[in-house]
């Protein structure tokens, strides 16, 4: 099975189309009724649900207010959050199918080119669009034409999944590009033609108490990573204790040592700063570049300079485990308490970022189990019309995020304020 890393466009299949979100709705979200509960039943995913979300909150005003943007006469780029791994293209699947089910979706090289070329058929018979790394222009030729005709395309702006639904990352700037783009051309033959950049955001929250669940998945880690196993402590703690072990391992790495009672963050800045420095050195980087700065500058280096492979590598792995640092972002300390959804995402992030070398590794990463069963509450925050938008890319971009994160608080707060949350002291706050 080789890799295909060259663009191919996709060529949608309608019957095949329509047989996945059938699928889709009962084998990967909400599962068999009448098996999915039932041992031992309910330990297959499949009878389960893959995803396990047994509800979908969708309110009739928010997908009237999507489906009013997409169709004919008009260009729609539908901009989801990217908060979970697999799940999010069952979302995505769902939301298109009320709205645009010949929307055409952008997803990773690896999973669309990646995997052979009967899988590389397949989904491209699902219209998905193979994003491949410094290599994006044929792509976004192709959501551009196809966008025209009317259909939409959905990507998610930003970027890799965060594992971390209560908080929008920043933005990456294609869809805005692309619609900008295709109102140019709709405009040379109407110029009444409009194109919008359509923000959707979805929340998953536990149905139940998933304690127990949440304590194995735990356990499993801990034993994982070789992390002596502390089973007595709350939950929080024990994710918390295994983050600090780990950022621990780092500054052992880079010659740190830890100042008693240092908080969590400020031991993660001290450790990126070396590592900063060690990669600017590498590739000879401006001096001042803020880290987002460096990192675009060594994902270009690596692209440029391929002659060195050992230099490749080593750069490489610093940009590499920098990412992986910065993964546990500001959002983590802001707030007092933790939920458990924030607790399962904390655990599904450490078993993507370290956990590797085993099959049953190797699945969670491409479809992660759930600790229960889940609803999304999805919302679709006001279209940007670029058609009536007069401000530069950077502004759109920071206004849909704006936009984005506004909805998602609302969910947050709606659902707390419906006791949906189950939550726990935060031991990352002020830490």
């Amino acid at each position: 099975m080789g890799r295909i890393d060259v663009f191919v466009a996709p060529r949608p299949n309608p019957a095949l189309i329509n047989v996945m979100t059938i699928v889709n709705r009962v084998v990967m979200l909400r599962g068999v009724p009448g098996f999915r509960d039932l041992l031992p039943f309910n330990r297959l995913a499949g009878l389960r649900g893959v995803s396990n979300v047994r509800h979908i909150d969708f309110p009739a005003a928010d997908r009237q207010r999507l489906q009013a943007c997409c169709g004919g006469g008009q260009a729609t780029f539908i901009t989801p959050n990217h908060p979970e791994f697999f799940t999010d293209w069952m979302i995505d699947k769902e939301i298109v199918s009320r709205v645009s089910p010949l929307a055409a979706s952008w997803a990773t090289h690896g999973v669309v080119n990646g995997l052979g070329r009967l899988m590389q058929k397949f989904w491209l018979a699902n219209n998905l669009i193979a994003q491949i790394p410094g290599n994006t222009d044929a792509a976004k030729a192709h959501s551009v034409d196809w966008a025209l005709k009317g259909h939409g395309v959905l990507l998610h702006p930003e970027g890799a999944v965060g594992w971390h639904s209560n908080y929008v990352g920043p933005l990456l700037p294609g869809a805005v590009e692309m619609g900008l783009e295709a109102l140019k051309r709709g405009r040379e033959t109407n110029q009444d033609f409009k194109a919008w950049v359509a923000p959707v955001v979805w929340k998953l929250a536990f149905t139940g108490n998933v304690e127990r669940a949440l304590a194995r998945e735990c356990a499993y880690i801990e034993k994982s990573l070789k992390i002596a196993s502390a089973a007595n402590g709350s939950l929080p703690e024990r994710v918390y204790r295994i983050y600090s072990i780990l950022l621990s391992r780092d500054e052992q790495a880079c010659g740190l040592a830890a100042e008693e009672g240092a908080s969590y963050a400020d031991r993660q800045q001290g450790v990126l700063a070396v590592l900063g420095r060690e990669l600017a050195a590498a590739i000879a980087a401006e001096p001042g570049l803020d880290m987002a700065e460096l990192l675009r500058c060594s994902r270009r280096w690596l692209r440029e300079n391929k002659a060195d492979a050992g230099e490749q590598k080593r750069v490489r792995k610093l940009t590499e485990t920098i990412q992986r640092i910065q993964r546990v972002g500001p959002w983590a300390f802001a707030n007092q308490t933790i939920t458990q959804e924030e607790i399962a995402e904390h655990l599904k992030r450490i078993r993507n970022d370290y956990c590797k070398g085993t099959l049953r590794d190797t699945i969670n990463r491409f479809v992660p189990q759930p600790a229960g069963p889940r609803c999304a509450h999805i919302r679709v925050p006001e279209p940007l019309g670029l058609h009536d938008y007069k401000g530069s890319v950077d502004e759109a971009l920071a206004e849909l995020r704006s936009r984005m994160q506004e909805a998602v608080t609302g969910i947050v707060a709606e659902l707390e304020a419906a006791g949906g949350f189950i939550s726990y002291p935060n031991p990352f706050y002020h830490r």
